[in-house]
């Protein structure tokens, strides 16, 4: 065994196939509901069918008396048990100086419902079918109030209060830059570009519903909760420190394999809340398990910006100022994700790759009838990148300079770096241009013309797009803890075991992480064993703002070269030689210019405990910038409207890549989750009603893979990270930020060269067949 052999052939740079997906792939994967405990009863929610409604009486007597009902709670057995609301933000300010505005969001309704799907009451029975036939027979009397579910409506003179301490239904509001630089910017521009865009409300869609499973052991006072969840120490300590009240070490979180979460699976939920607090009461374990329809209605849903964006030019097409005036609709419960997301995360990256230091940025975080948004695949950076590519195609077409000129004329240069955009944050390094250089070359830029005469000979009207840009990661939160254990086998075998807070959810970090460590124990891959998702072996962060692998991958990293280092010392001890004699290589300790050695397993087998073990936590300097350049060409049909991408191709800057297979897939997905915004997806409230019109998949529509005819991405890896030693960058959001103006930028391209010119600028996402067909049918 040596180095080439094994870290050669597993280790960082090589496309070694994901080793979780046997189990996946066979049916062997664990999910929450896979699990079940004895003497397990089942939860069900009966949820709101209005927007906005006062609950005059609440008669669960009938439903109590049915066969199997072991409990039903209302918000008000909560209240009086002493469970406080969920979590909501603090940390922003109203204009008047006032704290966020916002009603407290308790797990079950007290006293009003403030949108459709929000929980009223809980049923726990034998069985499911059981606890169902109970909630219809629970009697509510709701008197409906008069509500609110756009976000423009919401701030209309005499719109209906869904909080009445939110005036105008203004929950929060934040200002970011110089507004009277800006002014005097625009005051002096030869050229002003300005745009009304939304960023439609979206849902996460996870293959796998959420799911909870929850027990309470009377001997310990502990409750144990079985999620599907990217952090499971936050959602701990929210249930314990905000809601319950409770140490946190009396609440152990489990998660095992999770399917999908985009963000959507970060926060504590209601359900969450209920199931703990029921299982200790009852003392029954409890399962629940969302079905398709509650996810649509309960879970956090994302985007739902509405912005006024302009752009200050000079003659020559650079960019002297940005304004953005938007309206983030956070639904009925200000949330502390929702409102961090638009108000602070997305303005970090609203001057992108581009040399603009003038903005005048100001937020309102509006109290809406509808679910609360938080997080999903990209967190308020799409939206921002969405803004500014769309302000430099709309400033093209006025300008007359070719789209790619004039952004290749406001970006910044390899030699300003490091630079501080103009939200104070510092791009470490990033050669934008000659991203953007090697993706005109891969997409064929130039031969774009006879591609657009192809296809207008075959009656189709073809454009391409383009957005060039630059994506924050890491949730500002850089230190991460890892155990590893050395584990002696049978002979010279065993096992070295990597625990890390950090949370797989289908984007392969048992694959990623086991390489690095192979990188350094230079052992078989199958001798690693990475383990996630149990608060008792270890507390971190989790999993979101693609943090997994520039942080949680880094803490893997020092904490296996921590383990050589220990291991060393045992080992000179054991071969009484000195540590500077001892050499490591193939999983054994020599000693240099003899024949002895003792592998690193049977070195553990001889400690007192007969294992290694070390605890090691880490950090990273401060957050990765990727960054990309995504193009597109699409092909419309004028006689229906039906959009075909023709083709996608990308250049994207992520550092050093490990598995250049899981890169790519990454960057797929995440581009076709973009895509489905740019064409498909919107969930629609009808702002008459406040009904949800699109709660299931037969009216929201997700992408599809044949939705795209050619797919092309590619990785530069020249410029490594410099704020953390593997020289990284995060990835698992950067398709979705590129796709979605590069889709949208490609279909408003083909609609202007088809006559409609600058009257593209004022069309909206989602690009559906029918408003393409009627934006060209007039």
């Amino acid at each position: 065994m040596n180095l080439e052999s094994q870290a050669a052939r597993y280790g960082s740079g090589k496309s070694v196939r994901r080793v979780e997906d046997d189990n996946l792939l066979t049916g062997a994967g664990i999910f929450a509901d896979d699990v079940a405990n004895p003497g397990e009863a089942r939860l069900c929610f009966l949820r709101s069918p209005y927007p906005h409604a006062r609950i005059s009486a609440l008669d669960v007597a009938a439903a109590r008396a049915l066969p199997g009902v072991i409990a039903i709670i209302t918000g008000a057995d909560l209240v009086a048990a002493g469970v406080r609301p969920l979590p909501q933000s603090a940390d922003f300010r109203r204009p008047d100086g006032a704290p966020t505005a916002a009603p407290p969001q308790h797990a079950l309704a007290v006293g009003t419902v403030r949108f459709v799907g929000e929980a009223v009451a809980a049923v726990i029975a034998e069985t499911a079918a059981q606890a169902r036939d109970a909630l219809e027979a629970i009697m509510v009397d709701y008197e409906p109030l008069p509500m609110v579910a756009d976000v423009d409506d919401a701030v209309a003179a005499g719109a209906p209060l869904v909080w009445p301490q939110a005036a105008g239904n203004l929950a929060v509001e934040l200002r970011h830059g110089d507004a009277a630089a800006t002014a005097a910017a625009f005051a002096r521009a030869a050229h002003r570009v300005r745009l009304e865009l939304v960023n439609q409300r979206v849902i996460p869609c996870p293959v796998e519903p959420r799911a909870t499973l929850a027990s309470y052991d009377p001997a310990s006072g502990r409750i144990t909760l079985r999620v599907s969840c990217q952090t499971p120490t936050g959602l701990r300590d929210d249930l314990c420190n905000t809601v319950l009240g409770i140490p946190p070490d009396k609440v152990r979180v489990l998660v095992g394999d999770v399917g999908g979460g985009f963000g959507m699976k970060t926060a504590l939920y209601a359900e969450d809340v209920v199931a703990a607090w029921a299982a200790r009461a009852f003392g029954r374990p409890l399962k629940w398990c969302a079905d398709r329809t509650e996810e649509f209605l309960a879970a956090s849903h994302g985007r739902d910006l509405h912005s006024t964006a302009e752009l200050a030019l000079d003659a020559n097409g650079r960019v002297l100022a940005l304004r953005v005036a938007s309206r983030a609709n956070l639904g009925a419960y200000a949330t502390p994700a929702g409102v961090v997301i638009q108000l602070l995360i997305g303005p970090w990256v609203s001057t992108s790759i581009y040399d603009i230091q003038t903005i005048d940025i100001a937020i309102q975080g509006v109290l809406t009838n509808t679910a609360p948004t938080g997080p999903y695949r990209g967190a308020g950076r799409p939206e921002a990148i969405y803004t500014i590519e769309r302000l430099f195609d709309a400033a093209a077409r006025q300008t007359g300079i070719d789209p790619v000129e004039l952004r290749r004329r406001n970006m910044i240069r390899p030699e300003q770096m490091p630079y501080k955009n103009p939200m104070q944050k510092t791009y470490d390094s990033g050669k934008f241009e000659s991203v953007m250089n090697q993706a005109l070359l891969l997409a064929g830029w130039t031969e774009f013309a006879a591609r657009e005469a192809d296809a207008r000979r075959r009656g189709k009207l073809r454009g391409r797009g383009i957005a060039t840009f630059v994506e924050w990661t890491g949730a500002d939160v850089f230190t991460e803890r890892v155990t590893v254990t050395v584990e002696p086998g049978a002979g010279d075998d065993g096992v070295i075991e990597i625990f890390s807070a950090t949370q797989g959810m289908g984007q392969g970090l048992a694959t990623t992480f086991a390489q690095l460590a192979v990188d350094v124990f230079d052992v078989p891959i199958e001798r690693i064993r990475i383990l996630q998702g149990d608060t008792d072996r270890g507390q971190g962060f989790g999993s979101a703002g693609s943090r997994s692998l520039f942080v949680g991958g880094s803490a893997v990293r020092v904490a296996s070269e921590r383990t050589i280092e220990a291991a060393q010392q045992l080992a000179a001890a054991e071969l009484e030689a000195a540590e500077g004699d001892l050499e490591y290589r193939g999983g054994t300790f020599h000693i240099a210019g003899t024949d002895r050695a003792i592998g690193l397993f049977e070195l553990a087998r001889r400690q007192p405990d007969r294992r290694i073990l070390l605890d090691s936590t880490s950090s990273v300097a401060d957050a990765t910038w990727p960054n990309g350049c995504h193009i597109c060409e699409v092909e419309i049909d004028p006689d229906t409207g039906a959009v075909d991408v023709a083709g996608y191709w990308s250049v994207n800057d992520v550092g050093r890549v490990v598995n250049p297979m899981i890169v790519v897939g990454q960057l797929e997905g995440g581009a076709v989750q973009g895509m489905g915004q740019a064409l498909c997806e919107a969930f629609v409230y009808d702002r008459e009603t406040g009904q949800a019109l699109s709660a299931s998949f037969q009216d929201y529509a997700i992408p599809h893979a044949d939705m795209i005819r050619h797919f092309e991405m590619t990785m530069d890896e020249s410029t490594p990270c410099l704020n953390n030693a593997m020289g990284v960058k995060g990835v698992g959001e950067l398709g979705t930020i590129g796709a979605t103006p590069a889709v949208v930028n490609a279909v408003l391209d083909a609609l202007a060269r088809s006559g409609l010119g600058a009257r593209v600028d004022a069309l909206q996402m989602p690009f559906t067949s029918e408003r393409v067909w009627r934006a060209l049918h007039g």
